[in-house]
């Protein structure tokens, strides 16, 4: 029962209890409210440490329940300006500092991540910068500041206290100027002067439609806060920052990770799942802003292709760009003006792994151009390593975020820990990815992005280096409850087929149908409630699944009413696979009901090596003549 506050107060005095315990039950962290991470800016796998054992931070809590927790008691707390969190333990560290405190250093770490408070790492300003706690201490004229506490030069009434955050030097905006923070300066005959820091808005302009914006704009052009990528509340997504390492989804700042026509993000606003995000433009925006034009090959993933290649590698003729038939779509022209989607060439708009187009058959969606070749200067043979990559030589510089390293001998904008005089073997050339420490995941570097301390390198294992099948010799795999096929029915209704096959029913393949009921891919029924199918089947890992659905225990593309065994299931999810993968799964809205029409495909024991002259089979729709 709740507190019957009408019994003892006068109408206007329980209006105003009301609106005291409205206000409370929005401030309280129950699920669907912003999250106290949202203050927090946050480093993985990083510990900060302070060089002078005179000062400590606070002993470990161990046993809270998540980063959550750690953020609601480092929050309020005036002498709390970052923790860190230990994944494996749940341990809480409180600490007293940030990385731009004197005295401190950003080290990696295998058990804790850094969660620091926005106020006092960033390098811009939110509204007029009244919170802002960070260490610039110069103003626009280039006069240093004066410190708080000093009364010379320029007297002033101002009293340095915790609360206030009037630290040492640093500009402030103790009195709400508009114009930013600001300090008194050195100069006996300029008293004050502004800072001039940036907006996080003006801080930072997209290109295009801003897949590259890396800024600190964390509210929606209609003023809304944004959840943390990180959170799948109170919006559930697909956008996990550790599936996306080359989109940063840092903490709950705006970023494009789909290619929409510029950087958005889950709201805050349980009503609300997503809004466009009000930045600022560049400029001119009629090229890619970082990769190269091509013409008769493609680079990378093709985003800078802009040839005239019109059909699939099937030889399927492209829909046009500004067309909506048969398939519509939302990458409209004019909305995507530094895309090039020129008529019906085949591209790259959305970062996909190759350039691709919408196809003129209403049966088929969406298809990749694999026909265009890859440049010759594209290829990288020497680009993977062995075991953990302690003797990797290359020069790969680049994380796989994309990010340039920083040389191993320079001490900004990350001090190293590892420099090439105190590990000489470990061959610390230029800003080349290395493995000084041995480190299990391979070569990584410090990165030129003073955000980001250090990063794994866009490497791979080398498939010689591969574990070897479980299966040694490999045995024949044998599998009772998955794979049994069903006696053929009539051959005759079989008339679309795999050019060269045979009529038979496979009752593990399905038909993905588009809103119109429409036939557009097929896939194999891996779980009861899972089917796999191929990426190049949807424009993107984030597409509305409304009316989409799957259709099991039929071997016709289109089956008639009578067709015994058709089960039809919505789709209720998309999970694209990692990085570079051309899987998706898709989870139905319930599982498959098993029988003699609908059964699972087999899958083989994790690292089985299928041996060599095994005899395979293909199953699916296709046509019964060629093209």
């Amino acid at each position: 029962m709740g507190l019957w506050w009408i019994t003892v107060q006068s109408p206007a005095r329980r209006m105003g209890w009301l609106l005291l315990l409205l206000l409370l039950m929005q401030c309280s962290g129950t699920p669907g409210q912003r999250s106290p991470l949202n203050d927090f800016q946050t480093l993985r796998g990083t510990e900060l440490q302070h060089l002078l054992h005179a000062e400590g931070p606070r002993p470990w809590q161990e046993d809270v329940a998540d980063a959550e927790e750690c953020a609601r008691r480092c929050g309020p707390l005036l002498d709390c300006r970052a923790f860190h969190y230990n994944v494996s333990s749940h341990g809480c560290q409180l600490l007293p500092w940030t990385q731009d405190s004197p005295h401190t250093q950003l080290q990696r770490s295998g058990r804790c991540d850094l969660f620091q408070k926005k106020d006092y790492v960033q390098t811009c300003i939110m509204d007029n910068g009244v919170k802002y706690r960070g260490t610039v201490a110069i103003t626009t004229g280039g006069l240093p500041c004066q410190h708080w506490s000093h009364r010379f030069p320029n007297d002033h009434r101002y009293m340095p206290t915790l609360r206030n955050g009037l630290e040492e030097n640093f500009c402030r905006n103790p009195d709400g100027d508009p114009r930013g923070p600001w300090c008194y300066t050195t100069d006996p005959a300029v008293r004050f002067q502004s800072c001039g820091i940036k907006s996080c808005r003006e801080a930072a302009c997209i290109w295009c439609n801003g897949e590259d914006y890396r800024g600190a704009v964390d509210h929606t052009e209609s003023g809304r806060e944004c959840q943390r990528w990180d959170l799948q509340r109170p919006h559930p997504h697909p956008f996990e920052p550790g599936k996306f390492l080359d989109k940063d989804l840092d903490d709950n700042y705006c970023r494009n990770p789909d290619g929409s026509e510029r950087p958005w993000c889950y709201t805050t606003d349980p009503q609300v799942e997503r809004e466009f995000c009000d930045l600022p433009r560049c400029g001119s925006e009629t090229q890619p802003r970082h990769e190269a034009t091509t013409l008769n090959c493609f680079r990378g993933k093709g985003e800078g292709y802009r040839g005239t290649a019109n059909t699939t590698a099937a030889g399927v003729p492209c829909q046009r760009w500004d067309a909506q038939s048969p398939h519509q779509h939302r990458f409209a022209p004019e909305k995507y003006a530094c895309k090039d989607l020129r008529e019906n060439f085949c591209r790259n708009p959305d970062g996909s792994e190759a350039p691709w187009c919408f196809t003129s058959r209403p049966g088929m969606r969406v298809a990749f151009c694999y026909q265009i070749r890859r440049c010759t200067d594209d290829m990288r043979p020497e680009d993977c390593y062995h075991g953990a990559g302690e003797r990797y030589r290359g020069s790969i510089s680049r994380t796989r975020k994309g990010i340039l390293c920083q040389r191993w001998s320079a001490e900004t904008p990350h001090k190293p820990q590892f420099t090439p005089s105190s590990a000489p073997h470990a061959h610390l050339e230029e800003n080349f990815c290395r493995n000084p420490d041995g480190d299990s995941h391979g070569p990584w570097c410090y990165t030129t992005d003073p955000g980001t301390p250090f990063d794994y390198c866009a490497l791979q294992p080398c498939d010689d280096d591969q574990p070897p099948s479980i299966l040694e010799p490999p045995d024949q795999v044998l599998f009772e409850k998955c794979g049994k096929r069903v006696p053929p029915l009539d051959q005759h209704r079989s008339k679309l087929r795999v050019v060269g096959g045979q009529p038979g029913i496979s009752p593990w393949t399905v038909s993905l149908r588009n809103r119109q009921g429409q036939h557009f891919c097929g896939g194999s029924l891996v779980k009861e409630q899972w089917v796999l199918t191929a990426r190049q089947c949807f424009s993107s890992c984030h597409v509305p699944l409304t009316g989409y659905e799957v259709w099991l225990g039929t071997m016709f593309q289109n089956p008639q009413p009578g067709d015994p065994g058709l089960q039809r299931v919505p789709v209720a999810k998309l999970v694209c696979g990692p990085s570079g993968s051309q899987l998706v799964l898709l989870k139905l809205e319930r599982p498959a009901t098993l029988n003699q029409h609908v059964a699972l495909i087999c899958l083989p024991p994790e690292r089985y090596v299928v041996p060599p002259e095994t005899k395979c089979e293909i199953a699916g729709w296709g046509e019964t003549k060629g093209m």
